[in-house]
């Protein structure tokens, strides 16, 4: 089967809020048009697109259909989607190429948190029997979490701090960012609780945003871009939905997915952490050491777009190779409460 390549990446600016549609139509033209610029491509070479969003967050029925209008009615496409984070549409859109069906896809996801009451949203997706009819949001959910960590010496709340503050410091190079700027460790523990143990800087804002990516076979690829970034692993594990009989300092999915790749020799690792523990807690399941540089984007503390940004961890870990900056990078997506769901992917240069 072929290799599967990224050859373009690109993401609207993620803002606490946009004029626009639910259905991303306005996010999404801009950021089609720039990957189809730096890739030379049209809507009319793309042989399969895929898409991730949820009608739940849109407030509307088939709002992926209406999304469709940012590609055009004519010429007809080859499309699907998937009801959550387009990471998981890129693994729809990677199994059709590596099948030799196509030899070029598009992935694009978008989100406009601002439209509804996001943390009530995503409630919905907890156990219908025992859990959701309590309605706890995805912040207390995690607030528990946190706190089962800090009480068994797992971290301090300075370590979330510290997680903070190097989000928001990296994230200063990221034009696409919603956070960004220095902040002392000691000035972030002097906030309040927004949900104890968990301060503002713990938590990932409330983002409307949408991205983009390109892939190709990597014999197409070569063709297209100088230094492809081939996906020469891709792995997604799910826990169990039910809080109670998983331990939540830990991210069992995560290691199995990374225990199916290898992993040596990765420079980057893009992280889909919405809180600054996860960051902590998905470091542990994937053995990243030291020497491994997490999310230089600025992560999504700095920029949570609700359906895009699994897909946007990708695309960040995949334009270090692209520029030429590292050689192996890694990048990880989550969907579910607390680390339900999680995908470990990861990109080389082509060799």
């Amino acid at each position: 089967m072929p290799d599967v390549a990224v050859v373009g990446f690109a993401q609207a600016p993620n803002v606490r809020s946009t004029p626009g549609t639910t259905n991303g139509v306005e996010m999404l033209v801009p950021i089609f048009a720039e990957v189809f610029e730096r890739t030379g491509l049209s809507k009319e070479d793309i042989g399969f697109w895929c898409s991730g969003s949820s009608d739940y967050l849109a407030g509307r029925a088939f709002s992926f259909i209406a999304a469709v209008d940012a590609i055009g009615a004519f010429p007809p496409i080859h499309e699907s989607h998937v009801e959550m984070d387009a990471a998981w549409a890129l693994y729809e859109a990677w199994l059709k190429i590596r099948m030799g069906e196509v030899d070029t896809a598009l992935v694009y996801g978008f989100g406009k948190s601002s439209a509804g009451q996001l943390r009530r949203v995503l409630t919905l997706q907890m156990d219908p029997y025992v859990v959701a009819p309590l309605w706890p949001d995805s912040v207390s959910i995690a607030g528990i979490q946190a706190r089962l960590g800090l009480e068994s010496g797992l971290w301090s709340e300075k370590d979330l701090a510290e997680v903070a503050a190097r989000s928001r410091a990296d994230a200063a190079g990221n034009p696409a960012a919603q956070l960004s700027g220095t902040v002392e460790v000691a000035e972030l523990l002097d906030a309040p609780y927004f949900a104890d143990p968990l301060r503002a800087h713990d938590i990932a804002p409330i983002t409307d945003g949408a991205a983009v990516l390109v892939l190709a076979s990597a014999e197409r690829a070569a063709d297209l871009v100088d230094s492809p970034a081939v996906i020469t692993g891709i792995e997604h594990r799910v826990d169990s939905p039910a809080l109670g009989v998983r331990d939540l300092t830990k991210s069992p999915s995560t290691a199995a997915a990374g225990r199916a790749l290898d992993l040596d020799g990765v420079e980057v690792a893009e992280l889909h952490a919405p809180f600054t523990h996860q960051e902590l807690i998905l470091r542990e399941a994937l053995g990243l050491g030291d020497q491994v540089r997490i999310n230089p984007s600025g992560g999504v503390l700095t920029g949570n777009p609700m359906f895009s940004a699994g897909l946007a961890r990708i695309g960040e870990a995949a334009n270090r190779v692209l520029d030429g900056t590292a050689r192996k990078t890694l990048a990880h997506a989550t969907s579910g409460p607390v680390l339900q769901q999680n995908l470990v992917a990861t990109l080389e240069v082509l060799s």
